[in-house]
This record gives structure tokens, sequence and C-alpha cells, in this order.
């Protein structure tokens, strides 16, 4: 019969007890919102469903996008 792993003790003092830091605000958009994405461009939301994801038109291309919008910006 094996015994179970001893837990482990964490130090006050060690590096590895940093708080992570907080969560940004997700960017907000609307339709007729002008963007700018890295890969395809400036485009045009042209749907937005709820917090959860945006559609773009970028003149002859769509693209749907998910939160977080990491390379999407709003200008």
């Amino acid at each position: 019969m094996t015994k179970p792993p001893a837990s482990r003790r964490h130090l006050p003092s060690s590096p590895f007890n940093v708080p992570a830091p907080p969560a940004l605000p997700i960017e907000q958009f609307a339709v007729g919102d002008r963007v700018s994405h890295d890969q395809y461009g400036l485009g045009r939301v042209s749907g937005v469903e709820g917090d959860q994801a945006v559609l773009v038109d970028f003149g002859g291309r769509q693209g749907r996008f998910l939160t977080p919008f990491s390379k999407l910006v709003k200008l």
C-alpha cells in the first residue's frame, strides 16, 4: 500500500506567491464601429452576439471573432 504524497509547504517569502494581475475589461463593440485587425486590416462591425462574439466585414471577407478580442482594435 502506498502513502499519498505529503503536501508541500508554501513559504510566505516565496517569489511564486505573486497575486494574479487583474483581468482587463472586455472591449465593447457596436454595429457600425470601425475596427482594425492585425491580419485582416480595416473593417466595420456588422453584428454583435452579446459579449461572446463580433462579426466584422473586411470589404470582401467576413470574420467572426470570439472574446477576448486580442487582435481587434476599435478605431
